[in-house]
């Protein structure tokens, strides 16, 4: 029996809330039958009374009641409806949540759940991707699961470090992603990037909802111009893998950073800077980045799927950086 990528988060909310009397799950509209926005929660409030609450819709509050639920001994998984969302929240994340245990030694144990990234007809202000903004912050972790199994697995782990943690669920693979097979004897700790595929001609760098896109280009890029393409995937923006992406480039000597969000300021940039500045002998050709383009996101499906990178359009920056 498949698995789909909300299954297993909605999996590992049910253990988690099982295992440790101390989790408990907040947001908006996500108890009672509703379940929440994509029902990522559906049924868990009758089976978990009193620890599945609804919040008030004012994310600065949600975010600002779960941490001092954390500074109490708990463990709050905050749900927001839409990452875009959670930008109303960035004030309590940034300077209380992120700075409290600089500043007291005492640390701030929240999971902030975000549906992030894009979707036909989702418009700009419900498919933005957003991990870079909360990257920004010291303190903060901020995770970008890109297969069924690392949406249970880095989910658990995520609720166990003490520290705040931005979850980025890409909405797009919620009930798109499955797998037959998910369950791993040895996953993978935070902060430590997959090798998604091995290759020899370039490294394609790719998180959440890219990772797959970068897995088409892969196989058409194979069939159809003999280049084997190395494809690492982050999973986690925060903490960054410098060491295996290096590696990879060591390998390949050419780079490409593959990023839904926009391009200024983003984490396709922050890769590149520091291939750059740490690993510039390593590059046969200049990096390159392909994000979405720099205005808001349109409604119309079809403006949606050209503003975004694609396999195509990612085919299309492999061959031109392996005729460098």
């Amino acid at each position: 029996m498949s698995v789909t990528y909300i299954d297993a988060i909605h999996q590992a909310m049910a253990e988690l809330l099982a295992e440790d009397p101390t989790v408990f799950l907040y947001g908006e509209d996500i108890a009672g039958t509703f379940g929440g926005a994509f029902k990522a929660t559906k049924g868990l409030a009758a089976q978990f009374p009193g620890r599945v609450l609804n919040a008030p819709i004012a994310e600065d509050a949600i975010m600002g009641t779960a941490i001092g639920a954390a500074l109490a001994g708990m463990k709050p998984i905050v749900e927001m409806q839409f990452a875009d969302f959670g930008t109303l929240a960035q004030n309590q994340l940034a300077n209380n949540a992120a700075a409290h245990y600089y500043r007291t030694g005492v640390p701030v144990n929240v999971t902030l759940r975000m549906p992030c990234g894009g979707t036909p007809g989702g418009g700009p202000y419900h498919s933005q991707s957003v991990e870079a903004l909360f990257a920004h912050y010291p303190g903060v972790h901020v995770l970008t699961p890109a297969t069924v199994a690392d949406a249970y697995y880095m989910l658990k782990q995520a609720v166990q470090i003490p520290d705040p943690v931005v979850f980025m669920e890409h909405k797009f693979l919620y009930r798109w992603l499955k797998a037959d097979t998910w369950v791993e004897q040895d996953p993978l700790p935070i902060g430590k990037a997959r090798i998604a595929r091995p290759g020899e001609h370039a490294s394609v760098v790719a998180f959440s909802a890219m990772v797959p896109e970068v897995l088409k280009a892969a196989d058409e890029l194979a069939a159809t111009s003999g280049y084997n393409i190395e494809v690492v995937d982050l999973r986690s923006v925060k903490p960054l893998d410098t060491n295996t992406i290096l590696a990879s480039v060591a390998r390949t000597g050419r780079l490409l950073v593959v990023s839904e969000d926009f391009p200024w300021g983003g984490v396709a940039a922050e890769v590149i800077a520091r291939v750059a500045s740490e690993g510039l002998h390593l590059l046969d050709a200049p990096p390159l980045r392909l994000t979405s383009k720099d205005t808001p996101i349109p409604y119309h499906p079809d403006l949606w799927r050209a503003h975004r990178p694609s396999a195509a359009t990612i085919t299309q920056a492999v061959r031109y950086l392996c005729s460098l």
